[in-house]
């Protein structure tokens, strides 16, 4: 099996949107592009597979030091797919320095800040990934661009850290802006511990709205992007609807998984990738 095949395989399960996303994309930009999915899918497993903060900061020094050559891949095949993406299309260590560095926050209990943080840590992660598969593209950097993939990950993490409340709940993790909650008379022990009422409600309205109105960004800054680009932005595609279900499950959200059926999201990816938006 190749290294690019193998990317593939491990976003089936990992990263459903993104994997979809890579299926529609044209065959000498699928690869590279899948290969920068992969290593998302890596990272973010991470905190999943150690007990405390250093062991998981030891694996991120790892990827740190292959993809700046100071250590061998050996025979890790998404590192290789990913070593492979950077030298062909000259994507910029710095990107995923900054990248594996926003990471560590996955590692700790420390709740989120507030909302510009928040959005550093989307641009850092969910937007760089997107910049970085938009050069794999060809594309030319642009305050369109930078736009089109600024907000774009920010609506990403914000239905991200909403399909994952149940979870961050049962961790006791906070990815809730610390700014938000207080508007609604919360933190983040509160916004975790205590019964949902109407505090957490009103807070979910207004994580959907903030995700909306980014996600509404993305799409006019889009729109005015070269046609051919389009197709890198197909991992946006479930967004809208991951968000407006929340709107509809209410604090049901905090308890139930939020997703969507396999038909239902290959329906969506589809119709995105036909209808160019």
């Amino acid at each position: 099996m190749t290294d690019a095949r193998t990317c593939l395989d491990l976003l089936r399960t990992a990263d459903p949107d993104r994997y979809l996303a890579c299926l529609w994309l044209r065959g000498d930009w699928r690869d590279p592009i899948s290969a920068l999915y992969a290593f998302n899918a890596e990272i973010t497993r991470i905190p999943s597979l150690v007990s405390e903060p250093a062991p998981g900061e030891i694996r991120l020094q790892w990827w740190r030091e292959v993809i700046g050559g100071e250590r061998d891949s050996g025979d890790h095949p998404v590192a290789v797919a990913l070593l492979k993406a950077i030298e062909r299309h000259d994507l910029p260590v710095a990107s995923f320095d900054a990248y594996l560095e926003a990471r560590i926050f996955d590692l700790y209990h420390d709740p989120m800040p507030d909302r510009a943080m928040f959005e550093a840590y989307a641009g850092e992660t969910a937007s760089a990934l997107l910049v970085l598969a938009a050069q794999c593209a060809g594309a030319e950097r642009s305050t369109q661009l930078a736009d089109a993939c600024g907000h774009g990950g920010v609506a990403q993490i914000v239905a991200a850290v909403l399909r994952a409340l149940p979870m961050h709940r049962r961790m006791q993790r906070c990815y809730i802006p610390a700014d938000i909650l207080t508007v609604y008379g919360l933190n983040a022990r509160t916004w975790l511990d205590e019964k949902p009422d109407e505090r957490h409600l009103n807070v979910l309205i207004a994580m959907t709205a903030w995700g909306h109105a980014h996600l509404e960004k993305s799409r006019g800054a889009i729109s005015g992007l070269p046609v051919r680009l389009k197709p890198v932005f197909l991992p946006l595609a479930a967004v809208g609807t991951y968000l407006e279900r929340t709107g509809r499950k209410g604090l049901r959200v905090l308890s139930e998984p939020l997703d969507i059926s396999p038909l239902g999201r290959q329906f969506l990816f589809a119709r995105a990738a036909l209808l160019g938006r």
